[in-house]
């Protein structure tokens, strides 16, 4: 006996057929790309941290050859860097820059011994590539204290800072202070104090912060060293005279200086030091 052939349910049948594999079809798409975004997301994440630690490494770097070229006029030395997805920030000295103040106080009086302004190096990354948790300080360079007193310690100063959803490097500049001799004239004893100051400039173009990125270099070129004097106006005691620096915003750091009596002459050596790309 023949079976009655129903079209329509056959029909029905290759439809479901067609409707499940497109299904599929889609939802596997979907899936994979998902999973391609979610890929990307975290080779962006991992290649933007990457890109910090480099950075952080070149500034290091480039602090070491900013100060060897300070107090030597006319030499020039550099530091590579490779940045895509953060950039680099020049701040020339000036309206957008750090005041500098040092002050000495000797014998319960004080005078101004330096007043100028510097710039800083700063390297900006967005904190959805890498982040530290609320308002995060660290210094992997120098400390938070605006004055270094002897010769060993560098005069760098480079923090990591977390703000306003961007994780920075920050390179500038601290005053080194130290009594360098006592020396006897006419029967009097004379205290030489240097106060040694790094001024961070940019070239005469750039007046406003300008920022960098992909390959360069970062030159340092010593312009000059400059000395200037100071011979305090009156005898002094036995005792400490102390110098307080001030650098933007931060609180005065302030340390004692060893004097013996007689006469204090104060040399402050400014090196002014050009940073360009």
């Amino acid at each position: 006996m023949r079976r009655l052939r129903i079209p329509l349910l056959q029909d029905n049948s290759a439809v479901s057929y067609t409707i499940s594999a497109i299904i599929i079809t889609v939802t596997t798409i979907a899936l994979v790309l998902v999973a391609s975004i979610y890929a990307y997301q975290v080779l962006e994440q991992q290649s933007g941290a990457a890109e910090f630690a480099v950075a952080k490494e070149s500034i290091l770097t480039f602090n070491d050859a900013l100060e060897n070229v300070a107090w030597k006029p006319g030499a020039v030395r550099s530091s590579r860097f490779t940045i895509e997805y953060g950039y680099l920030q020049l701040t020339p000295n000036g309206t957008y820059g750090n005041a500098i103040l040092v002050n000495a106080t000797v014998g319960g009086s004080t005078t101004t011994l330096y007043n100028g302004t510097t710039g800083f190096v700063r390297y900006y990354l967005d904190s959805k590539y890498i982040t530290f948790g609320g308002e995060y300080t660290k210094y992997i360079l120098g400390s938070n204290d605006s004055l270094v007193v002897g010769s060993t310690d560098t005069y760098g100063r480079a923090v990591i800072q977390q703000q306003g959803g961007f994780v920075s490097v920050t390179l500038d500049y601290r005053v080194r202070a130290m009594k360098t001799s006592v020396i006897e004239v006419d029967g009097e004893d004379i205290n030489y104090v240097d106060i040694w100051v790094i001024k961070l400039v940019t070239m005469d173009t750039v007046t406003h912060p300008w920022s960098y990125v992909h390959d360069f270099d970062l030159r340092a070129r010593c312009l000059s060293v400059q000395t200037i004097s100071y011979e305090w106006p009156t005898q002094i005691p036995n005792g400490n005279g102390a110098i307080s620096v001030q650098i933007g915003d931060a609180s005065p750091s302030s340390a004692d200086i060893p004097l013996v009596a007689g006469k204090v002459v104060f040399n402050v050596i400014v090196a002014e030091v050009q940073v360009s790309v």
